[in-house]
């Protein structure tokens, strides 16, 4: 700095603001002691542009929606919420959370082992994360990541000013070994999801939480967020870390289950983490439309969604798929939730084959940081006897391999 500094005939506090400003912007990471350097693309240029445009007569199993058919209707219970919000009109200093969505979210959170705390309602998963990591990191932190993961966190951890470091993953979720050496080397945040992991469908069992835990236990300061998108479409028990570490946020999102326009995820978290995100949202949007919470606790009440019901329909479908493409040889994932990975040699060569085959499939580099190639499948509204010919132009498309046969 102070030999840019010297070169501009600046202020070097110049350059540290603009250094600063780059870094805050995404533009650049920083390294510590190993400098900074400027990012790949710009933390603007979001991942979900990594995809294939689907031409007309290709059948898109790409996006990861959840079947519209298995979703409630949302109608009626807005209406009604409507109407309460008429009787009773809400108004500057209302309460943020509606009393009939706190009670059955924080006793289902404390049914599945989430510690009793406060809840927050914010606009889905990802406003949650970038609300609590804003709340405790600065420009320049890292944060541990899944990898394969999650693609709009990859975009959101840099469009922060924050660094990733890759953490990998199997069928039954984080790897511990990755995990601590990515909290020795100084991560100060470790982002968890519990099931239904986008893109390999990966969940956490039990002895892999109780690892974690116990890695966790070694670094008490690190901030611990968990994603439990899969709430109410997955069929696996949950095994929350939560608690592990002094301070953590647990967010549960109804996006898959009950339609992702409703834009709400019920947060919970220690008070420090709680009354942080609190205050500054009460400085931002303010609070979640309590219209929308009813709604959601409308459905809630009148068991819109048969969870057992939903969850069995994913897993007909991902099981369906998995094992046409086991008969053929392939390698695939998919423990729960609505996605399938298959890793790949040829990522673009895979897409490309698939699609002139008549379908469209998720590249891998949406959700990659250094993890091998591969593919991404979304099983949600595959329809019975389409996982054959789906599998029978996976197999073709990667080509002889060991094993690899056509029944």
């Amino acid at each position: 700095m102070r030999e840019l500094a010297a070169r501009l005939g600046v202020n070097p506090n110049t350059v540290a603001a603009a250094y600063r400003t780059l870094r805050e912007r995404g533009v650049i990471e920083t390294a510590g002691r190993r400098g900074s350097r400027v990012r790949a693309t710009p933390a603007t240029t979001g991942r979900e542009f990594i995809r294939v445009e689907v031409p007309e007569g290709v059948r898109d199993v790409s996006e990861g929606n959840p079947d519209p058919a298995l979703l409630p209707a949302l109608g009626p219970v807005f209406a009604a919420a409507a109407g309460q919000g008429d009787r009773e009109p809400v108004l500057y200093g209302h309460a943020p959370v509606e009393p009939e969505l706190e009670r059955p979210a924080r006793a289902g959170l404390v049914a599945d082992g989430v510690p009793d705390e406060p809840v927050a309602v914010t606009s889905g998963s990802l406003d949650a994360m970038e609300r609590v990591l804003a709340a405790h990191l600065r420009p320049g932190d890292t944060v541990a990541v899944e990898d394969p993961g999650w693609g709009s966190l990859l975009d959101l951890v840099p469009a922060l000013g924050l660094r990733t470091v890759a953490v990998g993953v199997d069928d039954e979720g984080p790897l511990p070994d990755d995990v601590r050496r990515a909290l020795d080397a100084g991560a100060r945040a470790l982002v968890v999801t519990d099931r239904a992991q986008n893109p390999t469908g990966a969940a956490l069992s039990a002895t892999r939480a109780r690892a974690l835990r116990s890695v966790l236990r070694d670094h008490p300061e690190t901030l611990l967020i968990e994603d439990d998108h899969g709430h109410h479409v997955v069929d696996l028990p949950l095994h929350p870390l939560a608690g592990t570490t002094h301070h953590w946020a647990f967010v549960r999102s109804v996006a898959k289950a009950y339609g992702p326009d409703l834009r709400l995820a019920v947060l919970t978290g220690d008070t420090v983490t709680l009354d942080r995100v609190r205050g500054r949202q009460r400085l931002g949007p303010g609070w979640v439309s309590l219209v929308t919470q009813r709604a959601v606790a409308l459905l809630w009440a009148g068991g819109a969604v048969d969870p057992r019901a939903v969850a069995a329909a994913y897993g007909r479908r991902r099981n369906a798929l998995l094992g046409a493409l086991e008969r053929r040889g392939v390698t695939a994932h998919g423990r729960s939730g609505m996605n399938v990975w298959i890793p790949v040699p040829d990522e673009t060569g895979a897409v490309a084959r698939l699609l002139n085959a008549g379908w469209a499939v998720a590249p891998g580099a949406r959700f990659r940081i250094g993890a091998p190639p591969g593919i991404r499948i979304t099983v949600s509204t595959l329809a019975d006897g389409e996982e054959r010919p789906l599998a029978d132009a996976v197999a073709s498309a990667l080509g002889p391999g060991p094993g690899r046969r056509y029944v």
